[in-house]
């Protein structure tokens, strides 16, 4: 049953709390840890965007995007491409996106950057707003987003909704409705038009297509419509959340959720710093069973003496990473590979780790790890702390009779566990460097940790090269 125990006061919507938060936000009460560690999400996901103009994916978005626009001043990272603001912002949310590559807020079980970056990055520029600005603007739209998505409890998920889509859309109309400064009765009304836009289905799971990876920069588009026409006096519904056929009633049904969880402690306790970089290119469900495999293999594993294979999961995301069965082992395509515990952990117990490189579609075919993840099975962790935690345990039954097994209760890169900052750098750099030169990587970091100093459209210009 959903927890109706704590929801706004009777008189006030959700929708009215958020909007009293987002038009009286100040850049000056972020705190500082909170804008760096901003500046460095920004700057994870910048990398990864430039790293998929190497896959076919990028290309055919560039072409499909790039037949459906008129024209604009709005940057595509990357590229020398102008287009819209809204169609850059599509495009820009594919590239961050689509390498399941980005981060990952583990209690909203969201990747808010890659929606909400696009959006601040195509308004705040065509403004020729701040840095500073487009900064607030990203905080300000990661903190909806992620506690928007803490509500569901994971339950999204279960119900085959994917939440960086579906939430996605009202951290952005938030975030641009700031941007182009919406009063709180306009929030309200841009927030009910969100509702009508927002969307993320997790269908692809069952064929590895390619529609997740659009779904950020959808809700980046949709949340700069949403405000747009906020912003003109279009009137959108006051119960975008707790009506009747609201955001949470109408997509998890009778499901458990708590709306209190979007406004406790909004403004003192930050989101953002709890925001999870991932250290693996694959979805961050499965991190943990890799890594857990991956010293399974540096102890001296090899696949020609494994008898048999089990991994525990959280029961959440069984339906994501291990359902179903016969696709998970032999996954048809890379993106099919990220979301398959069977073949991750085949990989990672083969090669000691995994990278970009093993999702590659040669890779797919390896015949040493197709035999492993073929003796691959799962069981629901008893022990999970899902959400806040994504656990994984791999168990090895060796031919000779022995059990090995290695558990991940806190994956890398989770709250209490995260990168240093030269990681995040590090990974940036290795991103970046796969289609930029070291030179223009380098300078590309420097403005974008330097971001506050600068502007937004000094930013976009130097991102906006091919």
């Amino acid at each position: 049953m959903k927890d109706n125990v704590d929801t706004p006061v009777v008189g006030q919507a959700l929708s009215e709390l958020l909007a009293d938060y987002a038009a009286g936000f100040k850049a000056e009460r972020i705190p500082a840890e909170v804008r760096e560690r901003a500046r460095l999400l920004m700057l994870d996901s910048i990398g990864i965007a430039l790293a998929s103009h190497g896959y076919d994916f990028a290309r055919r978005a560039m072409a499909a995007v790039g037949e459906l626009d008129g024209g604009g001043d709005s940057i595509v990272i990357g590229t020398s491409v102008r287009m819209d603001p809204r169609n850059a912002a599509l495009l820009n949310g594919v590239l961050v996106h689509g390498l399941d590559y980005d981060d990952t807020h583990a209690r909203g079980v969201i990747h808010a950057t890659a929606s909400v970056l696009p959006t601040v990055l195509a308004l705040a520029a065509r403004d020729d707003r701040s840095g500073a600005d487009m900064v607030a603007a990203y905080v300000l739209g990661m903190e909806v987003a992620t506690r928007l998505g803490a509500v569901a409890k994971g339950g999204f998920h279960q119900v085959g909704f994917h939440p960086t889509g579906l939430i996605g859309t009202f951290g952005c109309t938030l975030a641009a409705g700031w941007l182009l400064g919406l009063n709180a009765k306009q929030m309200v009304d841009a927030q009910g038009i969100a509702l009508s836009i927002a969307s993320g289905s997790l269908e692809f799971l069952n064929d590895g297509a390619w529609n997740k990876r659009m779904h950020p920069g959808w809700a980046a588009n949709g949340g700069i419509t949403a405000a747009t026409f906020g912003k003109h006096g279009y009137t959108g519904t006051r119960l975008a959340y707790e009506g009747r056929f609201g955001l949470y009633a109408s997509h998890l049904g009778d499901a458990d959720y708590d709306l209190s969880l979007a406004s406790a402690d909004l403004g003192e306790q930050w989101e953002v710093p709890r925001v999870s970089v991932k250290p693996l290119p694959a979805c961050h469900f499965t991190h943990a069973s890799v890594d857990a495999a991956t010293r399974l293999h540096a102890q001296g594993v090899r696949p020609e003496q494994v008898r048999r294979i089990t991994v525990l999961v959280p029961q959440e995301v069984v339906k994501t990473v291990c359902e179903p069965e016969a696709a998970k082992r032999k996954p048809a395509n890379s993106y099919e590979a990220q979301f398959s515990i069977p073949y991750l952990v085949g990989t990672a117990l083969c090669k000691g780790g995994l990278t970009l490189d093993d999702l590659e579609e040669s890779a797919l075919r390896d015949p040493a790890v197709l035999a492993l993840a073929a003796i691959t099975d799962y069981q629901c962790d008893p022990h999970s702390g899902f959400p806040k935690h994504y656990s994984g345990e791999v168990i090895v039954e060796l031919n000779d009779g022995r059990i090995l097994r290695e558990r991940e209760a806190v994956n890398r890169g989770a709250e209490d566990r995260p990168l240093t900052t030269e990681d995040i750098r590090g990974k940036y750099r290795d991103n970046a460097l796969r289609q930029v030169s070291a030179a223009r990587a380098e300078s590309i970091e420097q403005s974008v940790l330097r971001l506050e100093q600068g502007s937004a459209r000094a930013l976009a210009d130097q991102l906006g090269q091919a």
